[in-house]
């Protein structure tokens, strides 16, 4: 923690603070952009919000009601919607702010409205998986297999 605090810190003061790092959690809450490298090129470059936000994992989970009404109201705005049961959605393409907004403007009640984003690890492993040396093949335990 006290390192942490010493680079934004640092950051603050408008110094350019570079590091290096394979500890996901520690760089979630550390690093305001980044810059990821995989043999030797450059596979992204961003500030921590877009990237978490671009990534596949992103969806927001949606309580109401009137969860047929909202989902295929959701679905005739671009959002792609599955029904996880009872009265509950996961939308993709939306954000909860669009999603509350929509369903105000149609007189429909939410009783929950939760962004779900994928974690930095699992958009690193999405975003390197095809310039990994070693993976474990699928269902296999993560062994160093080439």
């Amino acid at each position: 923690m006290w390192i942490r605090t010493l680079l934004r810190t640092l950051a603050a003061e408008g110094r350019t603070v570079l590091l290096s790092s394979h500890l996901m959690s520690e760089m979630a809450m550390t690093a305001d952009r980044l810059v990821i490298i995989g043999r030797g090129r450059l596979i992204a470059e961003a500030a921590m919000a877009e990237f978490l936000a671009a990534g596949s994992g992103s969806s927001v989970t949606v309580r109401s009601p009137q969860a047929r009404e909202l989902a295929a109201l959701l679905a005739t705005r671009g959002a792609t919607v599955t029904r996880q049961g009872g009265d509950t959605l996961a939308v993709t393409g939306s954000t909860p702010e669009e999603i509350g907004e929509l369903a105000r403007a149609d007189g429909l009640t939410l009783t929950g409205l939760t962004a779900d984003q994928a974690t930095l690890e699992d958009r690193y492993m999405e975003l390197t998986r095809d310039t990994a040396d070693y993976r474990a093949a699928p269902g296999e335990p993560a062994t160093m297999r080439k």
